[in-house]
């Protein structure tokens, strides 16, 4: 039998049809990303406007003070840099480690990828979650040990938040690593954890510090989380290397923002805009270290 062919002018008109979608799509596309570009730069452009002029050494090593011109962000600052390491110390050995073990370990079934989902829905679930979490189970149920609403409290709910992140970017970098190379290890007679130490890890390595800094970087900016937990606006010392350190009061940078932000003076809103920028360059800066680090190990 004979088939009729088709006529060219309705594959035309699908054609022109297709691409109209096209280019609609990649117009909205640049319009978005556009738009996102110029409000980013409004934005920036004022908090440099206002924040620039209260920038200086004094700013940077006072405590906070109820008199704007005299606060500073020294307790704010050193806050910060006791939880990212309180932070480091919980959530990357326990991350890491439940990564190798579920990507290298565990045979894949129904189970695994269970497991897997609720991991990428946990590390999707908002920060306030963790911080009630965190009220009722470290400064409550373990207040023996936390001393309540301390900032080990605080640095135990930020390391429960960036597990789950710890935990997907690390299997993903150990999923980017070529099962040929694990085959020749074992084709020479290495073991399980042999393979791993010696090929697994140092391949995904690069992968691995990228997702544990950036991880930090969101950490350093919760807010919610760590005044559910006990995050004070003034503090006037910097906690001690000691248990009764980790067992006390604290404020963090973004705690410090939130509450000036607040205040009704149009001064604390300029210092509070200084401190965004020194937030922003820390976060920046954490940034930076993990893109170079990723590309100078590459290479």
């Amino acid at each position: 039998a004979i088939v009729p062919l088709a006529d060219p002018s309705s594959f035309n008109l699908a054609f022109r049809w297709r691409k109209s979608v096209d280019r609609l799509f990649e117009g909205l596309a640049l319009l978005g990303s556009l738009l996102g570009i110029v409000v980013f730069g409004l934005l920036l452009f004022s908090i440099l406007s206002n924040g620039l002029s209260q920038l200086d050494w004094q700013f940077l090593t006072n405590f906070a003070s109820r008199k704007p011109e005299e606060s500073g962000i020294f307790a704010a600052l050193m806050g910060s840099a006791w939880l990212l390491v309180i932070t480091a110390v919980f959530a990357f050995p326990i991350g890491i480690g439940a990564a190798i073990f579920l990507e290298e370990y565990v045979p894949t079934s129904f189970f695994s990828r269970l497991l897997e989902i609720k991991l990428t829905n946990l590390a999707a679930v908002p920060s306030i979650l963790y911080g009630l979490l965190g009220l009722a189970l470290f400064a409550r149920g373990l207040q023996p040990i936390t001393g309540g609403r301390s900032i080990l409290s605080a640095g135990l709910v930020l390391a429960a938040i960036v597990l789950p992140l710890t935990i997907v970017s690390t299997r993903t970098s150990l999923r980017a690593v070529p099962s040929s190379q694990r085959q020749a290890g074992y084709a020479v007679g290495m073991t399980r954890l042999q393979v791993i130490r010696h090929i697994v890890l140092p391949k995904a390595f690069a992968g691995i510090a990228t997702g544990l800094l950036l991880s930090l970087s969101r950490a350093i900016g919760a807010t919610a989380p760590l005044i559910a937990v006990g995050a004070v606006a003034f503090v006037s010392f910097v906690p001690s290397f000691s248990i009764e350190g980790l067992q006390s009061d604290f404020t963090t940078l973004p705690t410090q923002i939130y509450y000036w932000v607040a205040r009704p003076q149009e001064e604390f809103r300029a210092i509070a805009a200084a401190a965004i920028i020194v937030l922003g360059a820390i976060v920046l800066l954490i940034n930076i270290i993990a893109v170079g680090l990723r590309d100078a190990y590459k290479k």
